[in-house]
């Protein structure tokens, strides 16, 4: 098959992928928004939302870093070869070797917190020591949402075994049921609580229950369904154990760096965590929709095509995932960066959230904005070393990221604080500068080692991509005039003004990139023309 057509049928195998997994993804990521919005109307920017918040996150923090970072990475490569190499046999005895070890793993962490909230606490969020009753309601709250843990970690295990068997629809799909049961636990439970933070707490314990019970008949479906061995000494699990525990800080300096942030943002004035949640909430959504989907996508065949010693193969796939990183990271950081005070009244500013919540809010999203497609390329150039199973480098460049984030934490947040109460904003720009300078090294040592290589036109096409996200600028900023005092506007004017906005930027955008790029079959791929040899 002629080299073209080969990379053809590979665009085309992965935009799929992508599409199946972002389109699942973006349906979640939708329902998160309503939960958000349903959430902030309940509790706002308060005392009670902030101790919820950090109760919520310590868990999700360690969720990403089993279920979406160091497990998944350390995993899949090793599944993967397996797959590749051994019968079916010793396929599955691996994965009931891995399920055993890593519950009973995660059963002994989430007993272990549940008996020293008090610590955890203090730990995550240290600024709660000087308010006794905000310190003590977050303590309670870890209790009942720390064994979420336990159950999403073993449903990441789970998506882990059904991606690497191209079944990426179901875990794409799965985090929907936590945002519908946060919704209910609002809307509904709430009512039978004296606080109602304690209804939400409740439903991300049953949550987490009801996404791994979700992914048992599936994984039953193709002969995975694992019978836990507690098996520490089987040869896999020691590889991915290997792999895996310097992969937890280095697939996940950007997870870490936002957990400094809360930290932090304890010692500020309350509100901030809440601000910064609602911030990060608007950039996961592209993140999660694309970046973290292309990783998702293309982790087993990267894995594979490095096994089978594919190396054109593997370059190919790594660009083709950075190029679609750019044409969605580009646009959607500048928008974000423009519309960020809209879309927050248009989502939040309702019942308890103020319009001061909003406007401060506004200021550490138009700062991490500025960061998204650092964040988007972090997931897919982590992936490139995670698949090599090479856990060293990523840990080297993590912990560099980590020092220049605590600069410019001091350099930021310091005189943001001080001059215009406003500190938190400088901690997303810390984070933002650390995930450029994580994205960046990445990148470097990459290409240094020649694993990979821009093929031809990359530049010209970033470009292009700068020529539409200008235009789309000429579109979006006098649209601010239009979308002036939402506050007194009905929710659906609200919706519709901030919709059509929307609608003509994307257009725009896309549009000039349908005129730009050359009109052939490879233009709406991305994928890089024999005709064309500069770049």
């Amino acid at each position: 098959m002629p080299e073209s057509q080969a990379r053809e049928r590979t665009a085309d195998r992965l935009l799929r992928s992508s599409l199946v997994v972002g389109g699942m993804t973006m349906i979640s990521r939708v329902a998160g928004l309503v939960r958000d919005v349903v959430i902030a109307s309940m509790l706002g920017a308060n005392a009670n939302a902030d101790a919820f918040f950090v109760a919520f996150r310590v868990p999700q923090f360690l969720r990403r870093l089993f279920a979406e970072g160091a497990f998944a990475q350390a995993f899949v490569p090793v599944l993967a070869e397996y797959r590749a190499t051994r019968p079916a046999e010793e396929v599955k005895r691996l994965v009931d070797a891995v399920c055993g070890v890593l519950g009973a793993a995660l059963l002994a962490v989430t007993a272990l917190a549940v008996l020293a909230a008090p610590v955890v606490t203090l730990v995550f969020a240290p600024g709660f020591a000087q308010m006794p009753q905000k310190l003590a309601l977050t303590a309670e709250l870890i209790r009942i949402t720390f064994p979420y843990l336990f159950f999403i970690s073993l449903t990441g295990f789970a998506g882990a075994v059904l991606n690497s068997y191209a079944r990426f629809a179901v875990p794409a799909i799965t985090p929907l049921f936590l945002n519908l049961t946060l919704i209910a636990g609002a809307l509904v439970a709430s009512r039978w609580f004296a606080e109602p933070v304690f209804a939400l707490a409740w439903a991300v314990f049953m949550a987490g229950l009801i996404q791994l019970l979700f992914q048992v008949p599936f994984l039953a479906r193709i002969r995975m369904l694992p019978r836990p061995r507690l098996d520490p000494r089987h040869p896999g699990v020691g590889r991915i154990l290997r792999l895996m525990l310097p992969a937890m800080f280095g697939v996940s300096v950007s997870q870490i760096n936002l957990l400094l942030d809360t930290v932090l943002a304890s010692f500020l004035p309350s509100g901030s965590v809440s601000w910064l949640y609602y911030s990060e909430r608007l950039t996961e959504l592209p993140l999660g929709v694309f970046g973290i989907a292309i990783a998702t996508v293309i982790l087993p065949g990267l894995s594979r095509e490095y096994a089978t010693e594919s190396d054109a193969e593997y370059r190919h796939t790594l660009d083709w995932a950075i190029r679609m990183i750019l044409v969605i990271g580009l646009p959607a950081s500048v928008a974000l960066v423009i519309l960020a005070g809209p879309i927050l009244g248009t989502l939040f500013q309702y019942g308890a959230m103020s319009a001061r919540d909003v406007d401060m809010a506004s200021l550490s999203l138009a700062a991490m904005a500025l960061g998204l497609p650092a964040f988007m390329l972090i997931k897919v150039l982590a992936t490139a070393y995670y698949s090599r199973q090479d856990t060293r480098t990523p840990v080297i460049i993590g912990i560099k990221a980590m020092i220049a984030n605590m600069g410019l934490n001091l350099l930021f947040v310091v005189p943001l604080h001080l001059f215009w109460q406003v500190g938190h904003m400088g901690l997303s720009l810390a984070t933002t500068g650390a995930a450029w300078l994580n994205a960046g090294l990445l990148l470097h040592g990459l290409m240094r080692r020649a694993v990979y290589r821009p093929e031809p036109g990359l530049l010209r096409d970033v470009g292009r991509m700068g020529v539409a996200v200008a235009l789309m600028c000429a579109v979006l900023l006098p649209a601010l005039l239009w979308m002036q005092d939402l506050d007194t506007l009905h929710w659906s004017a609200r919706v519709l003004r901030l919709g059509l906005a929307c609608l003509a930027g994307i257009a725009v955008y896309f549009g000039v990139l349908a005129l730009l790029f050359p009109v052939g079959r490879h233009s709406w791929r991305l994928v890089p023309s024999d005709k064309h040899k500069s770049g």
